[in-house]
């Protein structure tokens, strides 16, 4: 079956809502909600397919569009490749020039509406953010709650409590003291053992490689309504990854580093590669800071993950 290559926008709006559309009754998936778009033509850039396609459907004209996503998505009556593109900058006022409704949602609220299948791993997309902090570990408590909330007020909104060489009773009064420090704030990703996942319900749950390999065939832990994530290195833990339904994963080292000197890079071309077959965000990981995430959205990831290049001084 021919796949269809379809070009899709994540439309955001000065107030950081994000604009939907839903699909006319009498087409496929008719009557559930979309990422504008549609077709690329035969030899038609995506760039300027996506341009195209939102100037005829809603009237808007881009001016502003990076790289977010590609997902292969294949229906019992068809097969999609989705180029999902981020607008942050758009002239005119979108309305529904072919008669569809649209709704302009905040992105928390996006897991509220209908789409189809294809259009999930979008919606998690759309609400994550372009950095992905880790923070150090062999920090003095109080020293690590200074960083962090000095990181926050600069902007940081999705967080990773590292903490590998602290006993198990000490990370978990330190995740409490970091959940509060987080709420209304930024999403709490914790690491450890599952079995804590109860006691933590505002948190998400980053799982380390070697659990992404004891518990994929399990499924997924929990609902969805709670963030999953996942440490991959390769293409053997991405697919393992997509099988478990994790939202999103780190992919590294991409380059060397000083926490991992013993980890080979992969270097940006083979991240790049493994990328191109997975449907689900990706933060890069390993040597990188915010000077990279123009690269990093090239080679298809959401965006960087890092420790000392997202680290306040």
């Amino acid at each position: 079956m021919k796949r269809v290559h379809v070009a899709a926008a994540v439309i955001r709006g000065a107030d950081g809502r994000v604009l939907i559309a839903r699909r006319p009754e009498d087409k496929h998936q008719g009557g559930l909600w979309e990422f504008p778009g549609g077709k690329v033509e035969a030899g038609e850039a995506v760039e300027a397919a996506l341009a195209r396609e939102l100037e005829e459907e809603l009237g808007i004209r881009v001016t502003a569009a990076r790289p977010l996503i590609q997902i292969r998505h294949d229906y019992p009556d068809q097969c999609v490749l989705l180029d999902v593109w981020e607008v942050g900058v758009f002239a005119g006022e979108p309305h529904g020039a072919e008669g569809q409704a649209l709704a302009w949602v905040a992105p928390r609220q996006l897991p509220e509406y209908e789409f189809p299948a294809a259009n999930y791993p979008i919606v998690a997309a759309a609400r994550l953010p372009e950095r992905y902090l880790i923070t150090p570990d062999n920090l003095p408590s109080q020293a690590l709650l200074q960083g962090l909330r000095a990181a926050l007020d600069g902007g940081i909104r999705l967080v990773q409590l590292r903490a590998p060489n602290m006993y198990d009773p000490e990370y978990r009064d330190l995740a409490v003291d970091v959940q509060g420090l987080c709420a209304g704030r930024a999403q709490l990703m914790l690491k450890g053992p599952l079995e804590w996942l109860g006691d933590f319900p505002a948190a998400g749950w980053h799982l380390t490689a070697r659990q992404l390999r004891e518990y994929a065939a399990k499924g997924r832990p929990f609902p969805a309504e709670r963030w999953l994530a996942a440490s991959c290195h390769d293409a053997e833990e991405l697919a393992l990854a997509a099988q478990m339904g994790v939202d999103f994963v780190t992919l590294s080292p991409v380059e060397a580093t000083r926490s991992h000197p013993e980890a080979s890079p992969l270097g940006w071309e083979q991240a790049a590669e493994l990328l191109q077959g997975f449907d689900r965000p990706a933060f890069l990981l390993g040597g990188l800071a915010s000077q990279d995430l123009a690269r990093a959205w090239r080679a298809g990831a959401q965006g960087i993950a890092g420790i000392r290049g997202f680290w306040p001084d």
